[in-house]
């Protein structure tokens, strides 16, 4: 493949879909051909999926379940849309990917970081990004920047253990993979943290050659 993927990673609210968003766009503007999703979602297939993960009425999900859909909404993702924009040499910008089922459902769920990798391995023929943005914030802060945003989802409506959880996971994913996973701090102001994300892609972008 000839492309760069690129991924968002983070608790609720750090920031995500802004920062991807400047992203693609800054890219885009410096005649750099890029493309963005969002997980779960992206496809037509994979935002019907995304409705049933997130709709509060189905509390009764099981955990294993939940890690299943997310990763049939990324196999759809991947085959359909991720691929095919890699191999004609696009950089592929992702609001979350794997990492986020790694400590949602592997730390947080308690199912096991090898069990979910295992399973996403399988629907994803084990793709990975070339390089991830960790924004960094207390999940407690995140929460309430999403309570301000309007009603919360059902992944939103969790305990707030199970986001301190999520929390460490991603602190611990990031130290374990330092190469990869770049932590952004997230409580500045966006074009802030914008810039400092431009930066840092666009050298990551030069030395790859695109």
């Amino acid at each position: 493949m000839s492309g760069l993927f690129i991924s968002f990673e983070g608790n609720d609210g750090a920031g995500k879909s802004t920062q991807a968003a400047l992203l693609l766009d800054s890219l885009r503007k410096k005649g750099i051909s890029a493309v963005s999703f969002r997980e779960p979602g992206g496809t037509d297939i994979s935002e019907k999926i995304r409705e049933i993960i997130l709709d509060n009425e189905n509390y009764k999900m099981k955990y294993m379940t939940e890690a299943l859909l997310y990763a049939a909404s990324r196999c759809q993702l991947v085959g359909e849309k991720i691929l095919p924009a890699l191999k004609a040499g696009n950089v592929v910008i992702c609001d979350r990917f794997l990492d986020s089922s790694v400590v949602y459902q592997g730390v947080g769920r308690n199912l096991g970081i090898d069990t979910i990798e295992e399973i996403n391995r399988f629907a994803t023929g084990g793709l990975k990004p070339d390089l991830t943005f960790f924004l960094h914030l207390e999940p407690s802060e995140g929460i309430e920047r999403k309570r301000s945003d309007g009603e919360l989802d059902r992944m939103e409506n969790q305990k707030g253990y199970f986001f301190w959880k999520v929390y460490n996971g991603f602190m611990e994913l990031a130290e374990r993979e330092n190469e990869r996973i770049i932590k952004i701090e997230a409580n500045r102001p966006p074009n802030e943290i914008a810039a400092e994300i431009e930066e840092l892609a666009e050298r990551f972008i030069a030395e790859r050659g695109l």
